[in-house]
């Protein structure tokens, strides 16, 4: 019975049951692992490029029919040689790329977009290397019949019923039209097929964007999800850092930084500074609301002594010249503590100084 608690109790403290750290999502990102729907790239790729042949498809018309008249009127009177053949095809490809450009920018640009709002600028080769685990039999099994699996057939049957549910719509809208074409030019033909096709696709596109807002989020819960930390696996990380010298540095670093921020807000509320004059700092503030003594607010040498001088001169704390009271109330009080009894006269004397030229007593 003890053995099986113990048993318990030790698989219960491995459950992930704690959300990622910083640090934890920062290597998870570093390998390119991060909450993405794949959806939204491809709604906004079709979205976009649809736009564009809309917009681009009288262009695109004028330079393809362009092409086909050259050909027909210039080309096939040509000898077949190397030259000619050679220029054909330089001369075809140009056009050809004029044509497809404003799609193929608008394309990438639709990709980078896509995946920059989802997670920002990321860049690893991660991913590319080898793995023997991705053709693990056995793993890829468990992910054939997981509850990703069936998410993803689900996501698949949706995109289905509702891409096909928008072909039907659109055709029953324009069924009409089309029984009519038997009696309309080629080139109307054509517009209109071109036309319907564009309504089809930029529908479509905008009823995939709404799919992958439901699967960007089940894909952040998964995320979430799979990343969890154990407590155990929290205190580990906790440590390594800790253990890590330059982060330790840097954190003694920033815990000094912020000391020495939060000290010198408390120098202009000092009565006097006392001073070596030029290592050593310490202002002194009596108030008998907080002590029964004057007790220190800030204290320094060297570069912090100047710059709690600049900071008293600024705000006109009064600053008093004692070379052994500095050194020896710098080495014998610490920040916010009352000075020893030993130090009450000189000090008394010196704050009853500053008193007598402000006009406080």
């Amino acid at each position: 019975m003890p053995l099986r608690l113990d048993l318990q109790f030790f698989a219960g403290s491995e459950e992930k049951t704690e959300k990622a750290t910083p640090k934890k999502r920062q290597d998870e990102r570093k390998k390119g692992k991060v909450a993405k729907s794949q959806d939204i790239n491809t709604a906004m790729l079709l979205f976009l490029c649809f736009v564009m042949l809309f917009v681009s498809g009288s262009f695109m018309k004028n330079h393809l029919t362009a092409l086909f008249r050259h050909s027909f009127t210039e080309y096939i009177h040509w000898g077949v040689t190397v030259d000619s053949v050679n220029q054909v095809l330089v001369e075809s490809l140009i056009e050809m790329a004029k044509i497809l450009t404003p799609v193929m920018a608008i394309a990438i640009v639709a990709g980078l977009a896509s995946n920059f709002t989802q997670i920002g600028f990321l860049f690893t080769t991660d991913p590319l290397k080898m793995d023997l685990k991705k053709i693990d039999p056995i793993q890829g099994a468990k992910k054939v019949f997981s509850a990703r699996a069936l998410v993803e057939l689900v996501k698949s049957l949706l995109k289905i019923v509702f891409i096909g549910a928008i072909t039907f719509f659109v055709i029953w809208i324009y069924k009409d039209d089309m029984m009519m074409l038997a009696f309309k030019t080629a080139e109307h033909a054509i517009g209109f097929f071109g036309e319907i096709t564009i309504t089809m696709g930029i529908a479509a596109a905008i009823a995939l964007l709404l799919l992958s807002v439901l699967d960007y989020t089940y894909q952040k819960y998964d995320f979430e999800k799979n990343i969890k930390m154990s407590k155990k696996d929290v205190k580990d990380e906790h440590k390594n850092m800790e253990g890590d010298p330059q982060i330790k540095s840097k954190m003694k670093e920033r815990q000094r930084d912020m000391a020495t921020q939060r000290m010198m807000s408390e120098v202009p509320s000092a009565d006097v500074v006392i001073t070596n004059p030029t290592h050593y700092a310490i202002a002194v503030k009596y108030d008998e609301a907080k002590a029964s003594a004057p007790y220190i607010v800030a204290k320094g040498t060297d570069y912090i002594a100047l710059k709690i001088k600049e900071v008293a001169k600024e705000h006109k704390v009064m600053t008093v010249e004692n070379r052994p009271l500095a050194r020896s109330l710098y080495d014998a009080v610490e920040i916010d503590e009352v000075i020893p009894e030993e130090f009450y006269k000189a000090v008394a004397e010196i704050l009853a100084y500053v008193y007598r030229l402000e006009k406080k007593v």
